[in-house]
């Protein structure tokens, strides 16, 4: 929440929001993902990349064409416009890292944390039975 209030200026003025921010990040990091692939980077379902992507498609931000090999899977890429907004967003790692008052290393680690905290969740709950009441 306090990441989201630190950000939401800056997003506004950039005319997008915090969840459009996270897509086009992964897809700055590796452009044309199928929609699949965007959720799993970000650990979100399908059903709720979909409309993300719909929208920005519709913003001029990515570009959504079917996968010729597999028409079920939806490719995402960026257009000029979505390149155009990784330098203009720059300000927005800028200010967390500001507020935030630790080094980059520190950063970078708590990331790391952060993210095998989520994967060992992702495991315990792939691995429980289902119907448990736990």
């Amino acid at each position: 929440m306090a990441i989201n209030r630190a950000y939401k200026p800056l997003l506004d003025a950039l005319e997008i929001t915090y969840p459009q921010y996270l897509v086009l990040s992964a897809l700055w990091e590796t452009d044309g993902m199928s929609v699949g692939a965007i959720g799993e980077r970000l650990g979100l379902d399908s059903s709720n990349v979909t409309p993300l992507v719909k929208r920005m498609e519709g913003a001029g931000l990515v570009s959504r064409v079917r996968n010729p090999a597999d028409e079920r899977q939806v490719v995402v890429s960026l257009t000029d416009a979505g390149r155009d907004m990784q330098a203009r967003s720059t300000c927005l790692g800028q200010t967390l890292f500001a507020a935030g008052g630790m080094s980059v290393e520190r950063l970078v680690q708590l990331n790391k944390d952060v993210q095998a905290f989520r994967d060992s969740v992702s495991r315990f709950v792939s691995e429980q039975p289902r119907g448990s009441g736990h």
